[in-house]
């Protein structure tokens, strides 16, 4: 299914068709799409190594998080030509049958982990291959797009007269609008997530530690077929200020403020990421946690219904939620980011911090978007971290977790 325009009303249909999700379709339309963009690129291929552009090229996994730091899988995807994957000699099977995949051949590390001293011998050789490829699919374009790299393979590449572009380019273009089929799955990924968070929150008391707290959020995810977690954000109390302190041993306490980022990678490869703060117990908030929440709430939605197919980047982050001058020392990394099968382009800069990297570019339609917020002030008791995933329709946004937000805590 390619993208199509939607209206708000055929948004939501869409959502709730309950139909099997067609994952070859997913996988086909976004082999197609990254080739459409290696070619608006000029370039005659790439070389993709990162495991998740690899997900998203071939729909093949192996070993995701080993294989985030151990390069002994790749890909090479012909913008007019074959899709080839290079995996370990034990476990072409894995991929056998993937339609996106014309052949499986086993792959060369020069990782020195894998070959040691041997890493400027091998890289020859893996270059050599890679090659032949490029006379073979390339012609006489000898351009060739890679996401990452080892420093023995970049320079064996070189050496044979490859030109070398940026592939992080094409692959973030490329991943940044979903296929109508791609949103629907991703739904179906979003309500493992919201289950998962629905299972912690019933069984967390006080005295429940953080780590258990989270141990219960990721049982729940695996269970209903998520993969793993990117970060290990939930805290209470006092550790929930400033943010990003990781999940510890230290029991929660009746009255406190739990925050958390889910962080989850979900079920068929997806990033489910949403924040949610609650009081410990069912208590009520004091006024304080009323004012952190009610902050948080208000820059969520104020930023969310900004989010249109058209708008720019720079218009939007000056647009968005201005932060009390209390809490912008403490602000979160980001305003919005885009969501796939991980953080994606783009990254929406708060305007303080524009000097770091701030760059233009437009929101478009089926962008799947991530608005974040952090509230909590320097040397202040608690902080409260919300999030969410936002659809951005032709008529708007459209969120996709149904986890609720505490209504009542405004």
């Amino acid at each position: 299914m390619t993208n199509t325009s939607c209206s708000l009303a055929e948004a939501r249909a869409l959502l709730a068709d309950r139909r099997p999700i067609d994952e070859a379709a997913i996988r086909r339309d976004r082999l197609a799409r990254l080739r459409r963009k290696l070619r608006e690129h000029d370039v005659a291929a790439a070389l993709i190594f990162d495991p998740i552009n690899l997900r998203y090229a071939t729909g093949s996994r192996n070993m995701q998080v080993w294989t985030m730091h151990n390069f002994v899988r790749y890909a090479f995807v012909a913008a007019d030509g074959p899709c080839l994957l290079f995996d370990l000699a034990t476990s072409k099977h894995l991929a056998a049958g993937l339609e996106t995949i014309d052949e499986i051949r086993p792959a060369w590390s020069a990782d020195y982990v894998i070959v040691a001293e041997r890493a400027d011998e091998i890289a020859g050789k893996w270059a050599d291959e890679i090659d032949a490829l490029m006379r073979a699919h390339g012609g006489a374009n000898r351009r060739l797009a890679v996401d990452r790299f080892d420093v023995p393979t970049a320079l064996a590449l070189q050496a044979r007269g490859l030109a070398l572009v940026d592939g992080k380019i094409m692959l973030e273009r490329a991943r940044a609008q979903k296929s109508l089929e791609e949103i629907r799955a991703m739904k179906r990924s979003f309500e493992a997530c919201d289950a998962a968070v629905a299972e912690m929150r019933g069984a967390i008391t006080p005295g429940t530690t953080e780590q258990a707290a989270f141990g219960l959020l990721l049982k729940a995810s695996l269970a209903r077929g998520g993969e793993y977690p990117e970060t290990r954000l939930l805290t209470a109390g006092p550790r929930t200020n400033p943010w990003f302190q990781e999940a510890s041993a230290r029991p929660m306490q009746k009255g406190e403020m739990l925050s958390f980022d889910t962080d989850l990678i979900g079920p068929m490869g997806f990033y489910t990421d949403i924040s949610r703060a609650w009081v410990i117990d069912g208590g009520k908030p004091s006024d304080a946690q009323r004012r952190l929440y009610a902050t948080s709430r208000a820059q969520l939605d104020h930023n969310i219904a900004l989010l249109k197919p058209g708008i720019r980047f720079l218009e939007f982050s000056a647009k968005a939620y201005a932060l009390p001058e209390i809490y912008l020392p403490n602000r979160y990394a980001d305003v919005a980011h885009g969501c796939g099968l991980n953080v994606e382009y783009p990254l929406i800069w708060y305007p303080e911090d524009e000097e770091w990297g701030a760059y233009d570019g437009m929101f478009e339609e089926n962008m799947v978007v991530c608005c974040e917020s952090y509230v909590g002030a320097v040397g202040g008791a608690e902080g409260v971290k919300l999030e969410q995933p936002v659809w951005i329709t032709a008529d708007g946004p459209l969120l996709l977790s149904d986890t609720p937000l505490e209504d009542d805590y405004g």
